[in-house]
């Protein structure tokens, strides 16, 4: 089975809700998708109807891709651009969320030329291919999802320990990335991951490990790395660094998405409670006047400890 982008096969209810998600897509986007790729809880339950699909959408063109030439731009600017969508099933109403990248910036996204860990810390985790336009497009996804455990593999051993267990050494690196966003899943996030996809991470590891620019071994499922002192100082400055800059960006990611994600503020506020047990009241002036109010509601949420 390949560790990277495998495709999914869905078994009952399951089917009948993706190949609506894949048809509404379709209608959206049109010929422009390349390929379609899930990951996040609901491909770890298999349950499409119970939660939010978690989707990348890979286009070929912006405008071709977008209704018009604005969300263009501001998928060019700073990507993934994120919507909402749900479809109507057998079995029920299906939801998604949805980002979308075209091949060049998923392919910049996951390189080490790539600075912050948005692209290749999220795309080094499980994620399945639900639809490709041919073996080609199918074949330069694969090769990006293995370029992004490559890349975050080479730029988390320096910060770690030298020797670990592969789950905590994983769980580690996934809370080094997890720290550069703005997130409301509790410190055990990670590890909770890690522990649920162990065959994954063990697997992409002995598939990676000879292209790492630090040597790895592997004892059973421990691992010692070898990496220079010098390196490691610099990449605890890169990580601090990565941490400012990722919370910059995510704070204008959460504005862009208010102007493309349907319903953005009710999910927002489900996510949040979901995940922190707070109860979140949206004010109407935040809804109406975005730009201008959300500030003050984002550094209550970070003075209560609801984002980190």
């Amino acid at each position: 089975m390949t560790v990277f982008g495998p495709l999914y096969t869905p078994s009952g209810s399951a089917q009948g809700a993706l190949d609506a998600l894949l048809a509404a897509l379709r209608a959206r986007h049109g010929e422009a998708i390349d390929a379609v790729l899930f990951y996040g809880s609901c491909l770890r339950s298999g349950e499409l109807l119970d939660g939010l699909v978690d989707l990348y959408v890979i286009v070929r063109d912006h405008r071709a891709a977008h209704a018009g030439t604005l969300e263009a731009l501001a998928n060019r600017a700073l990507a993934p651009n994120v919507y909402y969508l749900q479809a109507a099933s057998a079995a029920g109403t299906v939801r998604s969320k949805y980002g979308v990248w075209s091949l060049g910036e998923l392919q910049r996204a996951v390189s080490p030329a790539w600075f912050e860990s948005y692209g290749w810390g999220r795309l080094c985790q499980p994620v399945a291919v639900v639809y490709h336009r041919d073996a080609q497009s199918l074949e330069r996804v694969r090769a990006a999802l293995r370029r992004a455990a490559i890349t975050f593999l080479d730029r988390t051993l320096p910060a770690l320990p030298a020797s670990a267990p592969l789950p905590e050494l994983w769980a580690q690196a996934l809370a080094l990335s997890y720290a550069t966003e703005l997130r409301v899943e509790g410190g055990g996030r990670a590890a909770t991951l890690v522990e649920a996809n162990r065959a994954f991470f063990e697997a992409a590891t002995r598939e990676v490990r000879a292209a790492l620019r630090w040597p790895l071994e592997l004892d059973g499922v421990r691992v010692r790395s070898q990496v220079p002192q010098a390196a490691r100082r610099r990449a605890r400055i890169a990580w601090r660094l990565r941490r400012v800059q990722g919370k910059l960006l995510s704070i204008a990611r959460l504005l862009k998405a208010l102007a493309t994600f349907e319903g953005g503020f009710d999910y927002i506020a489900w996510k949040l409670e979901r995940h922190s047990g707070h109860r979140i009241e949206i004010p109407e002036r935040v809804r109406r006047h975005p730009l201008l109010f959300v500030w003050a509601l984002l550094w209550r949420l970070w003075r209560d400890g609801v984002l980190r």
